[in-house]
């Protein structure tokens, strides 16, 4: 090898350890020390349960992230497209509206109207007739840049995750925000109450990391919610002196929680959109090299691996029901619908709906 070749493997080399070391990124990390990942052993033992899963394909939709039931037993999707569409009663996959964002979390109300968290814009009101209002796009003065899920109480107040108030979802698209946001970890996630009739918003709970499913408890006193980078599912009292305490309802779990909903029998359909990176746990207590990561290609950083899991846990946190499929048949699930011995499950990635039956037997 001549002096020129040596000088300019040493330059390179330099350049490359510069742009590493020093190239501006969007993240700036924050130290944290999460659990250790006892990965998919005891209640989480790895299973083909939802390997038989059917599956109901979109004509060329992507991402059925989130579900809702109308009166009349439709099921509703919200698309990456930014549509909203639903299955009728004969299977029928049928067009209604377009947010003109990226509607994630979806919930009809007692009067028929769909609430639906935009991830773009907000969260938004969608009547039967298919006009869309927006009801709040910021939140004590701070811009919701990422609602992701919604509940609606019996009395009318809403109740909505805004993930990060630091990565614009409409800025960086949502799987992309998500993954900056959970490198950084530095709790940018929000809960927010809607009053419909002050039509205020009031931050109930922040510093998550990355706020995503929201569900009322059976007994409507508490919110529970996922904090997606911190592998857990969180309880948010709603009521008297206990208003705004948070607590955990189980913690450590072996993939990323997205979306949850309430189910039959005092259950909660959790769905786990992808296995934890061993990387990101390893360098977790590392900033500085989490920002190297970050600076690595596309296709080199963590990101979710195709692989399907819903469980079901109670009010305790203890798992009921552990429905996984290693073989990625339907992966990146992001939830669970429960319609009558039917189970609709959603997800970030797939072609396609997904339903299994008799998942109570």
């Amino acid at each position: 090898m001549n002096s020129v070749m040596k000088k300019g493997i040493a330059s390179t080399t330099l350049v490359l350890a510069g742009y590493l070391a020093f190239w501006p990124v969007a993240v700036d990390p924050v130290a944290w020390q999460p659990l250790t990942n006892s990965g998919y052993t005891g209640e989480f033992s790895q299973n083909q349960k939802l390997s038989q899963i059917n599956r109901i394909e979109l004509q060329g939709d992507i991402g059925p992230e989130d579900l809702a039931l109308d009166k009349n037993d439709n099921v509703y999707f919200a698309l990456l497209s930014g549509d909203i569409k639903y299955l009728n009663s004969e299977g029928q996959i049928q067009p209604w509206v377009n947010t003109g964002g990226r509607p994630l979390g979806i919930e009809f109300d007692a009067e028929g109207n769909l609430l639906v968290a935009d991830a773009f814009k907000g969260l938004l009101s969608i009547s039967a007739e298919g006009e869309i209002s927006t009801l709040a796009d910021s939140a004590e003065g701070v811009a919701i840049n990422y609602a992701d899920d919604v509940d609606i109480a019996s009395n009318g107040n809403v109740y909505f995750s805004d993930a990060s108030s630091k990565f614009h979802a409409k800025e960086y698209g949502t799987y992309g925000a998500s993954l900056l946001d959970i490198n950084e970890h530095g709790g940018h996630g929000r809960i927010i109450e809607y009053n419909p009739d002050t039509k205020t918003s009031t931050v109930l709970a922040q510093d998550i990391n990355f706020a995503n499913g929201v569900t009322l408890s059976h007994d409507e006193q508490y919110v529970l919610f996922n904090e997606t980078g911190s592998y857990r599912v969180m309880r948010l009292a709603l009521n008297g002196q206990q208003r705004g305490k948070l607590e955990v309802v189980i913690d450590n779990l072996p993939s990323f929680p997205d979306n949850i909903a309430r189910g039959s029998n005092g259950l909660y359909w959790l769905g786990l959109v992808s296995p934890r990176s061993k990387l990101l746990d390893m360098l977790s207590n590392s900033p500085r090299m989490r920002k190297v990561i970050q600076r690595f290609p596309e296709f080199l950083r963590p990101k979710a691996q195709h692989y399907g899991h819903i469980i079901a846990i109670n009010d305790a946190g203890e798992v009921v029901f552990n429905l996984q499929d290693p073989l990625g048949i339907y992966g990146h699930t992001t939830g669970a619908l429960e319609v009558g011995d039917k189970l609709y499950i959603s997800s970030l990635h797939e072609t396609a709906l997904g339903v299994i039956t008799n998942v109570n037997q």
